[in-house]
């Protein structure tokens, strides 16, 4: 059963008086095949009409859509012989991120990803996909087993943030976040992050220090929620549009901003409404940006990547202050 978001209203209407009149059609108490096809005409102008007009909240909605592919459907699509590591080698397993060796395109990759689950129970099991330290502890042992046997990386980024939980405080979240963040700035070894959902501040950034960063077209990457701008800024939840557009997270804005490399597209409506091809763009993307990299040694690629976040944030010209 597909789930609507609340600004998805006016397609659900119609799509419902769609339903009852096939329904009365196919019981015989109805011969409406006209209204019928005028609704459906009518159902396409308005999906073409709103999914092409989405403000950046409601590509917030949709990046955190429930039945959006996750990590696990990426990895059992795109991949075959999926090998999960468990475990950080200090404290636990922490099942918001997962990771493991898998075959892509015919050669083995490290694949880590977070995981947030579908149904409620699975969210709560994986912690709604906000990592606790021995996550990201688990991701950077799985980062330097692949950089030790000289395979690429490729992650998956999908967390409304790391966890703020005081546990997770006293285990050292922002010291694990930060390790990460100097560890893959110098891996030897290829990285690409595809966002496929929300990412989320250091803890969508702990797995996207990467040599290529590729976003789903509506998908939404931020160092803070909107909800969490909107109340930093005015203390009003009526602001949290306003924050989104404020943040510039959108794939588009971020690609204009030198953030990202590539905008993968998606069906109209989103990536869960036609989750197969969604996977088939994103093992494209991610092959072809594979190939580029291959290409390079060991110290173009060191030099590539760090000159590309150098030249993140950076100004040209003098302000005024300083002419």
């Amino acid at each position: 059963m597909r789930d609507y978001l609340e600004f998805e209203k006016p397609i659900r209407e119609i799509e419902e008086k769609i339903e009852k009149l096939s329904a009365a059609a196919t019981s015989g108490k109805s011969s409406s095949q006209g209204d019928i096809r005028k609704l459906r005409t009518k159902l396409a102008q308005a999906e073409h009409e709103l999914y092409r007009n989405l403000t950046p909240w409601q590509r917030t909605q949709l990046a955190r859509h429930p039945q959006r592919p996750s990590t696990l459907d990426y990895i059992h699509e795109l991949s075959r012989g999926f090998l999960e590591f468990h475990g950080d080698r200090a404290f636990g397993d922490d099942r918001a991120i997962v990771g493991g060796f898998a075959r892509f395109n015919d050669r083995t990759v490290m694949i880590i990803g977070h995981q947030k689950g579908k149904t409620l129970k699975e969210r709560m099991q994986r912690n709604f996909g906000m990592p606790n330290p021995e996550g990201y502890r688990k991701a950077l042992r799985l980062m330097r087993m692949a950089e030790k046997f000289n395979r690429p990386i490729i992650t998956f980024i999908d967390t409304p943030g790391a966890y703020p939980g005081i546990g997770a405080e006293e285990r050292g979240q922002a010291e694990a976040i930060a390790r990460n963040l100097f560890v893959m700035s110098r891996l030897t070894v290829p990285i690409i992050s595809v966002v496929i959902g929300e990412g989320g501040s250091g803890g969508a950034l702990a797995l996207g220090v990467s040599d290529r960063i590729l976003m789903l077209e509506h998908s939404v990457y931020s160092v803070i929620s909107p909800e969490g701008c909107a109340a930093i800024l005015w203390d009003d939840p009526a602001k949290i549009p306003d924050a989104a557009f404020a943040l510039k997270m959108t794939a588009k804005d971020l690609l204009e901003l030198g953030v990202i490399d590539e905008i993968i597209p998606e069906p109209l409506g989103g990536a869960q409404r036609e989750p197969k091809a969604v996977c088939d763009l994103v093992g494209k993307a991610l092959t072809n940006q594979l190939f580029d990299l291959t290409d390079l040694s060991t110290e173009q690629l060191l030099a590539h990547r760090d000159q590309k976040y150098r030249k993140m944030g950076a100004v040209s010209g003098l302000s005024p202050i300083q002419a």
